[in-house]
């Protein structure tokens, strides 16, 4: 109750021209801002007035953000999609919605939420129409207040802190996707390979493991070794002891391959040589930037989908987050860095090689 008082009385009432008649906006907002391609120096932080939401819209407090490998290739100019010039960052943040505009009945002030990366992308495939991305062609989540459309926003799960939330828009929806959005999606029973430690392949031993699979994972220590074990993975290969890891998943399962495998890395040929005969390869990145050539025979020797996975839909976040509060999962954050150190930050997430996600509090 403190704390809900201490943020109150940050706040002054606000009004716009479009109906608002009560809100609680703060008196100024900081927000990060990009110079696309400068790298993280590009990052600046700025204060400005606040704005009020309109029709529609929504003014989320932002208490948490956390960082993806998406946003180091738009700090680096090299993201797939359009980045406005000056574009505050970061696709992924919770908050607590503390003023909506006219029209507004999804959420009120009070509710915890975060925010889908594709704000327009309510269900059913992603169409050209929904490419619209925070942090990207729109602004972003790295800021002390968010105007969101209210269509964009989910509930948080009621056991998540802001912090564990906010992991969830990128890494956890593009696992989820990985695991469930082809169709027929994971059954119990069928083995699920997930590649490397990043957060979208601890998100997949999570999921994979509550579904009903059994879960191999692939990693380059031992104690990460342990960490996936004890995240669900009921096996784990070191790929630098094992370069052959693709040869030891198929021992793993009596020859046979695995059903499906959650592909982080970019390694198309070895993921490929792992699947069992009809299975599905879910291709999320690669860490390295390169791609190399695959020889198409692979593909018609294991009858193989290959499908790329661009996050999900907020139909999708939502059935992810009815997962995630049945099972009570707790996402794995591995260090929070406060507001005014975003840049340090995002130079940890890039060096350091974290088990789990890296989180910037705000508030």
């Amino acid at each position: 109750m403190a704390d809900l008082q201490h943020r109150t009385d940050r706040y002054v009432a606000a009004g716009n021209d479009s109906g608002v008649t009560t809100s609680a906006l703060p008196p100024v907002v900081r927000s990060y801002h990009l110079r696309e391609g400068a790298g993280i120096d590009g990052l600046s932080l700025r204060t400005r007035a606040p704005r009020a939401p309109g029709e529609g819209e929504v003014a989320v407090a932002v208490r948490a953000v956390s960082l993806s490998f998406r946003e180091l290739l738009v700090v680096r100019g090299q993201y797939v999609l359009p980045v406005k010039p000056d574009v505050v960052p970061v696709s992924d943040g919770a908050g607590e919605v503390v003023a909506v505009g006219p029209g507004v009945r999804r959420v009120r002030p009070g509710d915890r939420v975060t925010a889908t990366l594709f704000p327009r992308w309510l269900d059913g495939p992603l169409e050209p129409a929904f490419l619209p991305q925070l942090g990207g062609s729109l602004d972003g989540m790295l800021t002390e207040l968010a105007v969101l459309p209210e269509d964009a926003l989910v509930p948080v799960p009621g056991h998540l802190s802001y912090a564990e939330a906010a992991t969830l828009p990128c890494a956890a929806v593009t696992a989820w996707n990985a695991l469930t959005g082809d169709g027929r999606g994971l059954r119990p029973g069928q083995t699920v390979l997930a590649t490397g430690s990043g957060g979208v392949s601890l998100f997949a031993v999570q999921f994979a493991k509550v579904l009903g699979a059994r879960v191999i994972a692939t990693t380059s220590s031992a104690d990460k070794a342990r960490r996936l074990r004890a995240l669900g993975a009921d096996e784990v290969v070191d790929y630098r002891e094992t370069p052959d890891w693709h040869t030891a998943a198929r021992d793993l399962t009596a020859g046979r391959g695995v059903d499906r495998v959650v592909d982080t890395a970019g390694t198309l040929e070895q993921s490929l040589r792992s699947l069992a005969v009809d299975g599905h390869l879910a291709l999320v990145g690669s860490v390295s930037g390169d791609w190399a050539p695959v020889d198409p025979r692979l593909l018609f020797g294991v009858a193989a989908t290959v499908r790329a996975v661009a996050v999900g839909s907020r139909a999708q976040f939502s059935a992810m987050n009815d997962v995630i509060a049945a099972h009570r999962l707790r996402p794995v954050v591995d260090r929070v860095f406060p507001f005014e150190e975003a840049r340090a930050a995002y130079r940890y997430y890039e060096s350091a090689g974290p088990f789990g996600k890296v989180v910037i509090g705000i508030g």
